[in-house]
């Protein structure tokens, strides 16, 4: 029998669609409208993926988790790259519990690191 998330449709990701975790590939970042039907329109950034036809909102934790995991805040940057999506169960959403998607580089992909500046002078 089917579970009640897999009942519910969406037109965006939602966490079940991630659990187990899914290695992806990204393919745009593009505004799409989230409000709800007979509703004023809500624009929010959400990443698309060659996997997927289904987008994934950004919310501002996971915008920059993706900076970190490509080492650069523009987003045509991190066209082409492969991350992970998983079923984060310790996200909170309005002070409760409630799991969502988070996004994690691939393992064995090494991670940007810090510049090291202290050596200069201003």
């Amino acid at each position: 029998m089917p579970r009640i998330n897999d009942m519910v449709e969406s037109k965006f990701l939602k966490k079940s669609d991630v659990d187990p975790a899914v290695l992806w590939t990204v393919t745009a970042a593009t505004q799409h409208d989230v409000s709800m039907e007979n509703q004023p329109e809500e624009m929010k950034w959400c990443l698309e993926f060659q996997e997927s036809s289904k987008p994934m909102v950004l919310n501002v934790t996971n915008m920059r988790l993706m900076e970190s995991i490509t080492g650069s805040d523009d987003t045509d940057d991190w066209i082409g790259k492969k991350v992970v999506l998983y079923d984060d169960p310790s996200i909170m959403y309005a002070g409760k519990v409630t799991g969502g998607i988070r996004v994690r580089a691939p393992k064995g992909q090494a991670q940007p690191q810090p510049v090291d500046d202290s050596d200069i002078p201003f």
